[in-house]
């Protein structure tokens, strides 16, 4: 059994095979949310803050910060972002950014072990971002593509994901430390990229030992009723052994379908979680006190 632990200053979450699915918040992004990267960058963090209360209350377990914003001063924002999430919630977080000195800034100022995201196959990112990583202590995500792109041959993601796991143990960044993305690729573009996924998933659990995550509404992009096709490839890919993913809990279909993935492989013991979360409550009498259940108050019938 693989576990990765991502840490604030005092609260962890350990990503595992046999743990609960851990989601991950997306939703502290500006990419395609022209408003929030308009304020982000003039330092208004206003709906950054909603972001993170949204999230937390409608289930998420850490928060992806991302502050990609063309011509701002990325390494900047992130490092003042992060230190703005961390004041109001004590959830660990993902630093997410494809440039170095962002990552930089953001390890610099984060309290605990954070999951940086991310790395790819390529050796320039190797050779930039695993030292990195181990300076810091953090865990990384690894992204399975290299120089030659997203190839459609899950042996093809599978070796590239195995290179970066021998590479992360080269600079001491053991395997627990190393969650691999398997890529999902639009399934209404590539139709065989939910089974490419799915196996994938199943190979980097039993061979490599490693934990997965994924963009995942990257699935149903171009799609009607995204949330829909997202819930089913949530639920399939949890059986097939992913461990996480970065996604919006704002979305109850998504977030039913996770739940409900984590009470059948038996994530969640005695279904108590499920149970929580939809047991109706007890009807109320006429004069509002609380009434027994239905089952409670019929009459047994009289033994003859």
């Amino acid at each position: 059994m693989t576990d990765t632990v991502i840490s604030s200053a005092s609260k962890e979450v350990v990503i595992g095979f046999e743990r609960p699915f851990v989601v991950i918040g997306e939703r502290i992004n500006p990419t395609g949310r022209k408003q929030l990267a308009a304020e982000m960058a003039a330092g208004d963090f206003t709906r950054v803050i909603q972001d993170v209360e949204a999230q937390l209350a409608n289930g998420a377990h850490m928060l992806d910060v991302n502050a990609g914003i063309p011509l701002a001063d990325e390494p900047a924002i992130l490092a003042q972002t992060i230190q703005l999430v961390q004041s109001i919630t004590d959830v660990p977080l993902c630093i997410d950014s494809s440039i170095i000195k962002a990552l930089e800034a953001g390890l610099n100022v984060y309290k605990g072990k954070a999951l940086v995201n991310s790395v790819t196959g390529e050796d320039e990112s190797l050779e930039a971002v695993l030292p990195l990583v181990k300076k810091h202590d953090a865990a990384v995500v690894a992204i399975s593509n290299d120089e030659t792109g997203i190839s459609q041959d899950p042996d093809v993601r599978f070796s590239i994901a195995k290179k970066i796991v021998e590479r992360a143990a080269d600079h001491g960044i053991p395997a627990c430390d190393v969650v691999v993305d398997p890529l999902v690729m639009p399934i209404g573009a590539v139709g065989s990229s939910g089974r490419q996924v799915f196996a994938l998933c199943h190979r980097l659990q039993k061979e490599l030992k490693v934990n997965t995550t994924c963009g995942a509404s990257n699935v149903s992009f171009g799609l009607p009723n995204r949330n829909g096709i997202n819930a089913a490839f949530m639920s399939m890919a949890i059986a097939s052994g992913m461990t996480s993913a970065i996604t919006n809990p704002l979305h109850q279909e998504i977030m039913t379908s996770i739940m409900g993935a984590d009470v059948m492989m038996n994530h969640d013991p005695d279904c108590m979680r499920w149970i929580q979360k939809f047991r109706e409550p007890p009807a109320a009498n006429a004069d509002g006190s609380e009434g027994r259940g239905r089952r409670q108050t019929r009459r047994r019938r009289a033994v003859t």
